[in-house]
Parts: structure tokens; C-alpha cells; sequence
């Protein structure tokens, strides 16, 4: 899988490297290869997502109101 980011006429690099970034970020690639990076036990897996999902439902019924 390719990222292609094309240099505008006139662009700045650093501005070329935001918009790269931005779009690795959309598309979850670094995300992606950090939890990659060690392994992870299922029960580690689970209990991640769990917290996650505990953490919504907190907001949720926070701003429901």
C-alpha cells in the first residue's frame, strides 16, 4: 500500500509533511503498525477494548443529558 503525496507548486515542505501525515493518520497506518509493533495476549485485547468501550458510554450518558 502506497501513499502518494504530490508537492504543489510553490509548497513548502513542511506543509507537504502536515498533509501527509493527515492522511496517514485517516487512514490508521501508524496507529495500525504501533499496535503492531509487540505483541499483544487476547486477554490484553479484550481488556483494551473494554475500556474503551466503558469510556464511551461514560461520555455518553455524560452528554445525553
Amino acid at each position: 500500500m502506497a501513499i502518494e503525496i504530490k508537492i504543489r507548486k510553490n509548497e513548502p515542505i513542511d506543509r507537504a509533511l502536515r498533509r501527509m501525515k493527515k492522511k496517514l493518520d485517516r487512514e490508521n497506518i501508524i496507529k495500525g503498525t504501533r499496535a503492531k509493533r509487540y505483541y499483544e495476549k487476547p486477554c490484553e485485547k479484550r481488556r483494551r477494548k473494554e475500556k474503551v468501550q466503558a469510556f464511551t458510554q461514560m461520555l455518553r450518558r455524560r452528554y445525553a443529558e
